[in-house]
């Protein structure tokens, strides 16, 4: 896995929780009493599922 910094990591997973909070298809199986968009989003990144890649200039 491709260590992503801090910032970076805010940035999929607020990208993908307001993805999410609109309408997108969750990508994971979720406990029934998760709800809230930023941990699902959550969730998808520590399993590696989000469908965002980041570039780097060098």
């Amino acid at each position: 896995m491709l260590k992503y910094t801090r910032f970076e990591r805010a940035r999929i997973i607020g990208a993908r929780a307001l993805q999410i909070s609109l309408g997108a298809p969750i990508l994971i199986e979720i406990p029934e009493h998760m709800i809230d968009s930023v941990d699902i989003a959550m969730l998808e990144f520590s399993k590696n599922v989000i469908p965002i890649t980041v570039r780097r200039e060098t």
